[in-house]
């Protein structure tokens, strides 16, 4: 039997799309490989958020091809609808295939399946979408786009791509981004959760402009995963003995603002529309959907993933304090202190309205993990815009930061600011900030000693010198080591007694 194996790169939201790629390729009867060097079809969902991510794509293609150059090669994900020339000039690389067509993969690379006694691999070939294309025509009929956002401004990333290139020695099936429905969304697992903590993407795409970011040109708009399908596939992982689910998005603030107010459920995929507690056939949000899983399923603890600082309203604070079954857990995206610099990024807040909402989930919930994405190096920032970052975090009670260097993307308005930072300037700028936010971490970990816990057993055992442990990770986002060997997928409530090597100890 033909094996396909998926390599993911990037953010959760990637992940989640693998997960989803996988179901593809296994419902046309192939089956998973352990490697790259056992598959017959490598499927690399790719990231373009930095260029570090498009080098780490370009490497793996090599690294692939060096491995097992009998294998078939598919470039989708973010990179793949950026550049898919840039990609399909690649040696090696059989198939491209952007966002707006990642929901078809499997189906266009391998457009018939004989189930007995194995599966043909028939990959599209220039020449079969040659004779059976018109002119200028998709395989779905459609005419190509330039990829242009809806209200054509002109920050726009000018992506001119057809569907199919057959000029091309790869095949290649890119469209309009903005013109894309659909959300691939299936339950994702990491090595070490495998067995625990799935994260399902209820949430893709993205209505903001940001002046650095390419993700929108790259997701498209903002949709969402109907409230139905959410409700179904929540219950299928608890019915399966998952005990935490973690929810996610690209903007997961932004859930249901795209569905209609009536009939939500038959917008997105036929089915039966959900009414959500308090918002009967009305406005529907990220609220409503947290109190939907609440009220619909038996899960134990329900995790929020990242959600924009405006997005974090007084009723979903007031929510995840309240419920026990919610960890206390809030990731804010911050990016910069600077009110000079939010303004240059077009972000939609300013330092004042950020700070308020850290102090206002600080007091709601005082043993919660409050975390945040900074970005240093963005074009013109100066020593005293930096200042303002490095402050602001002091200030505010953030138990861990993920810091980024800004990285031009091709396009994008922030490319083209005039003043760019050097680079050992950024990278000495995020040094600073990583060492600040591993030292909150520590004395928000500290505070802990001597204090009882609630975390979940991962599937990692593991020594040190105090012995055997296996890692757990608490309601609140810390990493744990609890002595002896226990059961995966089992909460547990614990004293802490030590704090080593950024987790804490127990037992």
């Amino acid at each position: 039997m033909p094996q396909f194996f998926v390599e993911n790169f990037g953010c959760r939201a990637t992940q989640a799309d693998g997960a989803a790629l996988e179901r593809q390729f296994e419902e046309r009867g192939l089956t998973p490989a352990t490697s790259p060097a056992q598959a017959s079809v490598v499927i690399l969902n790719t990231c373009t958020v930095t260029s570090g991510a498009d080098q780490d794509a370009r490497a793996a293609i090599r690294r692939v091809r060096r491995q097992n150059p009998e294998a078939r090669i598919i470039v989708t994900g973010c990179y793949a609808q950026r550049a898919p020339e840039e990609i399909a000039a690649l040696p090696g690389v059989d198939l491209v295939v952007g966002n707006s067509h990642k929901h078809r993969v499997a189906e266009i690379a391998i457009p018939h399946v004989d189930c007995a006694p194995e599966v043909q691999l028939n990959f599209v070939s220039l020449e079969r979408l040659a004779g059976t294309m018109n002119e200028g025509q998709s395989p779905e009929g459609l005419k190509p786009h330039s990829l242009l956002p809806p209200d054509g401004t002109a920050e726009a990333v000018p992506f001119h791509k057809t569907i199919c290139d057959r000029n091309s020695e790869s095949a290649i099936f890119v469209s309009d981004i903005f013109a894309h429905t659909e959300l691939l969304a299936a339950p994702v697992f990491d090595a070490a959760n495998e067995r625990t903590r799935p994260n399902l993407k209820i949430q893709d795409g993205c209505d903001n402009r940001c002046s650095f970011c390419v993700i929108p040109y790259v997701r498209g708009q903002s949709r969402s995963l109907d409230p139905g399908r959410i409700i179904r596939e929540i219950n299928t992982l608890v019915n399966a003995g998952y005990k935490e689910v973690v929810i996610s998005g690209i903007n997961l603030g932004r859930w249901g603002k795209d569905l209609p107010t009536t009939h939500a459920g038959t917008a997105h995929g036929g089915t039966a529309a959900l009414d959500l507690p308090g918002e009967p056939g009305s406005v529907r949000s990220l609220v409503a959907v947290v109190r939907a899983i609440l009220a619909e399923t038996k899960l134990e603890k329900l995790r929020v993933s990242s959600v924009e600082p405006m997005d974090w309203t007084d009723d979903l604070i007031s929510l995840v304090a309240s419920s026990p079954r919610i960890a206390k857990h809030a990731h804010v995206p911050m990016q910069s202190g600077s009110d000079s610099v939010l303004r240059r990024m077009h972000r939609k807040y300013r330092p004042c309205h950020y700070r308020e909402k850290i102090e206002t989930i600080r007091a709601a919930m005082p043993t919660a993990a409050i975390g945040a994405d900074v970005m240093v190096g963005f074009p013109g920032e100066s020593e005293e815009e930096f200042e303002s970052t490095r402050k602001m975090i002091e200030d505010l009670p953030f138990t861990y930061l993920h810091v980024f260097t800004y990285s031009p993307r091709p396009g994008t308005a922030a490319a083209n600011i005039p003043h760019q930072v050097p680079v050992h300037l950024a990278r000495e700028r995020n040094r600073i900030l990583r060492e600040v936010g591993a030292e909150k971490k520590l004395a928000f970990m500290r505070s802990f000693l001597g204090r009882t816990v609630e975390a979940i057993t991962l599937n990692v055992v593991g020594s040190d010198c105090g012995g055997e442990f296996t890692e757990a990770l608490t309601d609140n986002y810390l990493k744990l080591r609890l002595r002896g060997k226990h059961e995966a997928n089992r909460w547990q409530r614990t004293p802490v007694t030590d704090v080593v090597s950024g987790s804490l100890v127990s037992g």
